[in-house]
Protein backbone atom coordinates (compact mmCIF):
# COMPACT_ATOMS: atom_id res chain seq x y z
CA UNK A 1 0.00 0.00 0.00
CA UNK A 2 1.09 3.43 -0.59
CA UNK A 3 0.26 6.66 2.13
CA UNK A 4 1.07 10.17 1.32
CA UNK A 5 3.95 8.81 -1.04
CA UNK A 6 5.63 5.84 1.06
CA UNK A 7 4.98 2.33 0.09
CA UNK A 8 4.47 0.16 2.77
CA UNK A 9 4.86 -3.60 2.58
CA UNK A 10 4.54 -7.09 4.39
CA UNK A 11 6.58 -9.78 3.42
CA UNK A 12 6.65 -13.30 4.42
CA UNK A 13 10.56 -14.51 4.12
CA UNK A 14 13.97 -13.76 5.39
CA UNK A 15 15.27 -10.25 6.62
CA UNK A 16 18.57 -11.36 5.36
CA UNK A 17 17.63 -11.67 2.19
CA UNK A 18 14.93 -8.57 0.86
CA UNK A 19 16.20 -5.65 -1.32
CA UNK A 20 16.69 -2.99 1.07
CA UNK A 21 18.91 -0.15 1.99
CA UNK A 22 18.68 -1.25 6.11
CA UNK A 23 17.44 -3.81 7.97
CA UNK A 24 16.44 -3.53 11.95
CA UNK A 25 17.98 -6.24 13.88
CA UNK A 26 15.80 -6.80 17.37
CA UNK A 27 18.58 -6.11 19.59
CA UNK A 28 19.61 -6.16 23.45
CA UNK A 29 20.79 -3.25 25.02
CA UNK A 30 24.06 -4.13 24.69
CA UNK A 31 23.56 -5.00 21.15
CA UNK A 32 25.11 -8.87 21.91
CA UNK A 33 24.11 -10.88 19.12
CA UNK A 34 23.20 -14.71 20.21
CA UNK A 35 19.94 -15.89 19.32
CA UNK A 36 16.83 -15.60 17.02
CA UNK A 37 16.69 -12.60 14.23
CA UNK A 38 20.35 -11.50 15.68
CA UNK A 39 22.42 -14.54 15.36
CA UNK A 40 20.88 -14.41 12.23
CA UNK A 41 22.05 -11.81 11.06
CA UNK A 42 25.53 -12.02 12.45
CA UNK A 43 25.83 -15.49 10.95
CA UNK A 44 24.84 -14.51 7.41
CA UNK A 45 26.35 -11.04 7.55
CA UNK A 46 29.97 -11.46 9.36
CA UNK A 47 30.74 -10.78 13.22
CA UNK A 48 31.72 -7.33 12.42
CA UNK A 49 28.31 -6.51 12.69
CA UNK A 50 28.15 -7.28 16.51
CA UNK A 51 31.57 -5.83 16.89
CA UNK A 52 30.61 -2.30 16.04
CA UNK A 53 27.56 -2.48 17.56
CA UNK A 54 28.91 -3.30 20.78
CA UNK A 55 31.34 -0.48 20.78
CA UNK A 56 28.33 1.67 20.91
CA UNK A 57 26.47 0.22 23.48
CA UNK A 58 25.36 0.13 26.46
CA UNK A 59 22.23 2.40 25.60
CA UNK A 60 19.10 2.62 26.87
CA UNK A 61 16.10 0.08 25.83
CA UNK A 62 14.27 1.71 23.35
CA UNK A 63 17.02 3.28 21.78
CA UNK A 64 19.05 2.40 18.00
CA UNK A 65 22.58 2.45 16.54
CA UNK A 66 23.75 1.85 13.41
CA UNK A 67 26.44 -0.32 11.75
CA UNK A 68 27.77 -1.94 8.49
CA UNK A 69 25.69 -4.96 6.89
CA UNK A 70 28.67 -6.97 6.38
CA UNK A 71 28.25 -9.63 3.69
CA UNK A 72 24.54 -8.82 3.57
CA UNK A 73 22.36 -7.72 0.45
CA UNK A 74 21.57 -4.76 2.94
CA UNK A 75 23.99 -1.60 3.40
CA UNK A 76 22.90 -0.83 6.92
CA UNK A 77 22.08 -2.65 10.17
CA UNK A 78 19.39 -1.04 12.79
CA UNK A 79 20.22 -2.63 15.93
CA UNK A 80 16.94 -1.39 17.89
CA UNK A 81 17.06 -2.29 21.60
CA UNK A 82 13.75 -4.06 22.82
CA UNK A 83 15.03 -5.10 25.92
CA UNK A 84 17.95 -5.29 28.61
CA UNK A 85 19.80 -8.21 29.56
CA UNK A 86 17.29 -9.76 31.45
CA UNK A 87 14.99 -10.04 28.22
CA UNK A 88 12.35 -8.51 29.09
CA UNK A 89 9.89 -5.81 27.48
CA UNK A 90 7.03 -3.84 27.22
CA UNK A 91 4.21 -1.99 25.22
CA UNK A 92 6.06 1.45 25.57
CA UNK A 93 9.59 -0.17 24.79
CA UNK A 94 8.78 -1.66 21.73
CA UNK A 95 7.12 1.64 20.11
CA UNK A 96 10.32 4.06 21.35
CA UNK A 97 12.61 1.01 19.45
CA UNK A 98 10.20 1.09 16.65
CA UNK A 99 10.29 5.04 16.13
CA UNK A 100 13.88 5.37 17.21
CA UNK A 101 14.66 3.08 14.07
CA UNK A 102 12.93 5.32 11.80
CA UNK A 103 14.41 8.19 13.17
CA UNK A 104 17.77 6.51 13.01
CA UNK A 105 17.10 5.80 9.12
CA UNK A 106 16.05 9.36 8.76
CA UNK A 107 19.23 10.63 10.50
CA UNK A 108 21.38 8.56 7.89
CA UNK A 109 19.39 9.84 4.73
CA UNK A 110 18.25 5.85 4.49
CA UNK A 111 15.41 5.29 1.73
CA UNK A 112 13.95 1.82 2.48
CA UNK A 113 14.07 -0.02 5.43
CA UNK A 114 12.86 -3.90 6.66
CA UNK A 115 11.81 -4.31 10.04
CA UNK A 116 11.14 -8.12 11.99
CA UNK A 117 8.73 -8.21 14.48
CA UNK A 118 10.33 -6.09 17.75
CA UNK A 119 10.13 -8.05 20.80
CA UNK A 120 8.07 -11.08 19.66
CA UNK A 121 11.30 -13.47 19.99
CA UNK A 122 12.91 -13.48 23.79
CA UNK A 123 10.56 -10.66 24.11
CA UNK A 124 7.19 -13.08 24.26
CA UNK A 125 5.59 -9.85 23.09
CA UNK A 126 2.58 -11.20 21.39
CA UNK A 127 2.31 -10.68 16.84
CA UNK A 128 -1.30 -9.64 17.41
CA UNK A 129 -0.02 -6.41 19.77
CA UNK A 130 3.40 -5.61 18.32
CA UNK A 131 1.80 -5.60 14.65
CA UNK A 132 -0.37 -2.62 15.98
CA UNK A 133 2.27 -0.53 17.74
CA UNK A 134 4.38 -0.91 15.10
CA UNK A 135 1.76 0.40 12.68
CA UNK A 136 0.70 3.09 14.85
CA UNK A 137 4.65 4.17 15.38
CA UNK A 138 4.60 3.89 11.17
CA UNK A 139 1.71 6.67 11.14
CA UNK A 140 3.12 8.76 14.26
CA UNK A 141 6.62 9.04 12.00
CA UNK A 142 4.23 10.18 8.57
CA UNK A 143 2.81 12.59 10.70
CA UNK A 144 5.82 14.21 12.85
CA UNK A 145 8.92 13.98 10.28
CA UNK A 146 8.38 17.13 7.38
CA UNK A 147 10.90 15.86 5.39
CA UNK A 148 11.05 12.03 5.48
CA UNK A 149 13.99 10.34 3.47
CA UNK A 150 11.89 7.01 4.03
CA UNK A 151 10.52 5.94 0.59
CA UNK A 152 9.75 2.49 1.43
CA UNK A 153 9.20 0.34 4.97
CA UNK A 154 8.78 -3.39 5.15
CA UNK A 155 7.95 -5.78 7.29
CA UNK A 156 9.51 -9.34 7.05
CA UNK A 157 7.87 -12.12 8.98
CA UNK A 158 9.36 -15.77 8.60
CA UNK A 159 6.34 -17.87 9.27
CA UNK A 160 2.70 -17.94 7.63
CA UNK A 161 0.77 -16.99 10.94
CA UNK A 162 3.00 -14.17 11.93
CA UNK A 163 2.87 -12.73 8.07
CA UNK A 164 -1.12 -13.24 8.26
CA UNK A 165 -1.13 -11.25 11.55
CA UNK A 166 0.95 -8.04 10.17
CA UNK A 167 -0.61 -8.20 7.02
CA UNK A 168 -4.02 -7.69 8.25
CA UNK A 169 -3.56 -5.22 11.34
CA UNK A 170 -0.59 -3.23 9.87
CA UNK A 171 -2.79 -2.74 6.23
CA UNK A 172 -6.07 -2.24 8.22
CA UNK A 173 -4.71 0.05 10.60
CA UNK A 174 -2.43 2.39 8.44
CA UNK A 175 -5.85 2.13 5.46
CA UNK A 176 -8.30 3.22 8.53
CA UNK A 177 -6.14 6.29 9.50
CA UNK A 178 -5.43 7.79 6.23
CA UNK A 179 -8.70 7.64 5.26
CA UNK A 180 -10.41 9.12 8.70
CA UNK A 181 -7.33 11.54 9.48
CA UNK A 182 -5.52 14.51 7.88
CA UNK A 183 -2.73 15.97 10.00
CA UNK A 184 -4.43 16.58 13.26
CA UNK A 185 -5.22 17.03 16.29
CA UNK A 186 -7.73 14.82 16.37
CA UNK A 187 -11.30 14.80 18.34
CA UNK A 188 -11.61 11.69 20.57
CA UNK A 189 -14.31 11.64 23.71
CA UNK A 190 -14.32 9.47 26.97
CA UNK A 191 -16.74 9.28 29.73
CA UNK A 192 -16.33 8.96 33.39
CA UNK A 193 -19.27 6.05 33.88
CA UNK A 194 -20.68 6.53 37.43
CA UNK A 195 -22.09 2.92 38.11
CA UNK A 196 -22.97 1.03 40.93
CA UNK A 197 -20.78 3.28 43.47
CA UNK A 198 -17.60 3.55 41.69
CA UNK A 199 -16.11 4.34 38.29
CA UNK A 200 -16.38 1.82 34.92
CA UNK A 201 -12.85 1.10 33.32
CA UNK A 202 -12.20 -1.14 30.60
CA UNK A 203 -9.41 -2.95 29.69
CA UNK A 204 -7.49 -2.05 26.26
CA UNK A 205 -7.21 -5.35 23.65
CA UNK A 206 -5.57 -2.49 21.22
CA UNK A 207 -2.26 -0.39 22.05
CA UNK A 208 -2.00 1.25 23.86
CA UNK A 209 -2.92 -1.16 26.36
CA UNK A 210 -4.14 -1.08 30.10
CA UNK A 211 -7.24 0.25 31.69
CA UNK A 212 -8.71 3.46 30.37
CA UNK A 213 -12.09 5.46 30.28
CA UNK A 214 -14.68 4.26 27.59
CA UNK A 215 -14.59 6.13 24.85
CA UNK A 216 -13.50 6.81 21.52
CA UNK A 217 -13.09 8.96 17.84
CA UNK A 218 -15.76 11.46 17.05
CA UNK A 219 -17.14 10.06 13.69
CA UNK A 220 -17.58 12.72 11.11
CA UNK A 221 -21.15 14.15 11.15
CA UNK A 222 -21.25 12.84 15.13
CA UNK A 223 -21.79 15.65 17.92
CA UNK A 224 -19.35 14.53 21.09
CA UNK A 225 -22.50 13.95 22.56
CA UNK A 226 -23.52 11.05 20.42
CA UNK A 227 -19.96 9.86 19.89
CA UNK A 228 -19.64 9.73 23.60
CA UNK A 229 -23.34 7.82 24.08
CA UNK A 230 -22.56 5.24 21.16
CA UNK A 231 -18.66 4.22 22.49
CA UNK A 232 -19.72 4.00 25.98
CA UNK A 233 -22.62 1.72 24.38
CA UNK A 234 -20.51 -0.18 22.16
CA UNK A 235 -17.29 -0.78 24.65
CA UNK A 236 -19.87 -1.49 28.05
CA UNK A 237 -23.19 -2.21 26.71
CA UNK A 238 -24.47 0.34 29.04
CA UNK A 239 -26.66 3.26 28.51
CA UNK A 240 -24.77 6.97 29.42
CA UNK A 241 -27.37 8.98 30.74
CA UNK A 242 -27.92 12.60 32.78
CA UNK A 243 -24.43 13.39 31.13
CA UNK A 244 -22.63 16.80 31.37
CA UNK A 245 -19.45 17.98 30.13
CA UNK A 246 -16.75 17.80 32.63
CA UNK A 247 -13.26 19.20 30.94
CA UNK A 248 -11.22 19.60 27.88
CA UNK A 249 -7.77 17.61 27.73
CA UNK A 250 -5.54 18.46 25.07
CA UNK A 251 -1.68 18.11 25.87
CA UNK A 252 0.20 16.89 23.05
CA UNK A 253 1.87 14.22 24.85
CA UNK A 254 -1.57 12.42 25.99
CA UNK A 255 -1.86 9.88 23.93
CA UNK A 256 1.58 7.87 22.44
CA UNK A 257 0.43 7.75 18.79
CA UNK A 258 -0.48 11.37 17.59
CA UNK A 259 -1.96 14.26 19.09
CA UNK A 260 -5.29 13.80 20.11
CA UNK A 261 -8.09 15.90 22.01
CA UNK A 262 -10.69 14.62 24.13
CA UNK A 263 -14.28 16.32 25.12
CA UNK A 264 -14.81 14.36 28.52
CA UNK A 265 -18.44 13.45 29.91
CA UNK A 266 -19.83 12.90 33.39
CA UNK A 267 -22.87 10.66 33.90
CA UNK A 268 -24.50 7.47 35.06
CA UNK A 269 -24.45 4.06 33.79
CA UNK A 270 -27.71 2.37 32.85
CA UNK A 271 -28.16 -1.50 31.84
CA UNK A 272 -25.76 -4.63 32.66
CA UNK A 273 -22.16 -4.32 32.50
CA UNK A 274 -20.80 -5.85 30.11
CA UNK A 275 -17.28 -5.39 27.69
CA UNK A 276 -17.62 -5.83 24.02
CA UNK A 277 -16.46 -3.91 21.08
CA UNK A 278 -12.27 -3.37 21.33
CA UNK A 279 -12.78 -3.52 24.89
CA UNK A 280 -11.02 -6.87 26.63
CA UNK A 281 -12.73 -6.27 30.27
CA UNK A 282 -15.16 -3.60 31.55
CA UNK A 283 -14.70 -2.76 35.67
CA UNK A 284 -16.07 -0.62 38.44
CA UNK A 285 -13.04 1.17 40.25
CA UNK A 286 -13.57 3.40 43.63
CA UNK A 287 -11.53 6.34 42.43
CA UNK A 288 -8.86 5.73 45.24
CA UNK A 289 -8.30 1.82 44.35
CA UNK A 290 -7.52 2.51 40.44
CA UNK A 291 -5.56 -0.40 38.41
CA UNK A 292 -2.02 -0.23 38.23
CA UNK A 293 -1.28 0.19 34.61
CA UNK A 294 -3.80 3.21 33.30
CA UNK A 295 -3.43 4.15 29.14
CA UNK A 296 -3.56 7.80 28.34
CA UNK A 297 -4.16 10.51 30.93
CA UNK A 298 -7.18 8.62 32.17
CA UNK A 299 -5.12 8.43 35.35
CA UNK A 300 -5.00 11.94 35.77
CA UNK A 301 -8.66 12.82 34.42
CA UNK A 302 -9.86 10.22 37.31
CA UNK A 303 -8.41 12.68 39.92
CA UNK A 304 -9.40 15.58 38.29
CA UNK A 305 -12.78 14.00 38.54
CA UNK A 306 -13.13 12.80 42.18
CA UNK A 307 -11.13 16.69 43.81
CA UNK A 308 -13.78 18.52 41.72
CA UNK A 309 -16.59 16.03 43.52
CA UNK A 310 -14.58 16.76 46.90
CA UNK A 311 -14.64 20.29 46.49
CA UNK A 312 -18.58 20.09 45.59
CA UNK A 313 -19.50 17.94 48.87
CA UNK A 314 -17.48 20.80 51.18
Amino acid sequence: MKINGMEVVVIQGDITEVTTEAIVNAANNRFLMGGGVAGIIKKKGGKIIEEEAVKQGPLRVGESVITSAGKLKAKYVIHSATMAMDFKTDEEIIRKATYSALLCAQANKIESIAFCALGCGVGGFSYEAVSKIMAQEIFRYMQEVKEKTLKKISFVLNAKKPFDIFNKNVVDYLNYMSKKMSQGPFLTVDGIVQYQGGVVMIERSNPPLGWALPGGFVDYGESVEEAVIREIKEETSLDFIDIRQFKVYSKSNRDPRFHTVSVVFTGKGQGRLKAQSDAKGAKVFKPGDLPGKIAFDHKKVIEDYSQSKNKLSI
